[in-house]
């Protein structure tokens, strides 16, 4: 009974490694690289219709955010030299 499931199992598992091997739906231009754009996608995307036309502020509240977090964190650790006590609460700091 094992013999026969593992000659099952084994068969199986090389039938669904062959179809894999064997479908090539797709011009490569290297191994893994097959993106290909459908029929009317634009060459250039930046001024057609496909533009996402990302907003800059938008882009820049990260960067904003983090900076103000390392101003907090600087606040913490002046205050944790100083007095030797750690305050989350920045508020609370003075």
């Amino acid at each position: 009974m094992k013999k026969m499931l593992l000659i099952n199992a084994g068969v199986v598992l090389a039938a669904l490694s062959y179809s894999a091997i064997a479908y090539d739906g797709q011009n490569c231009s290297e191994p893994g690289v097959c993106w290909e754009p459908k029929p009317g996608y634009p060459e250039k995307v930046a001024g057609s219709k496909y533009d996402p036309k990302h907003d800059v502020n938008e882009l820049n509240k990260q960067a904003q955010s983090i900076v103000e977090m390392e101003e907090r964190n600087k606040k913490r650790q002046e205050h944790l030299a100083k007095t030797g006590k750690f305050v989350y609460d920045v508020d609370d700091i003075e």
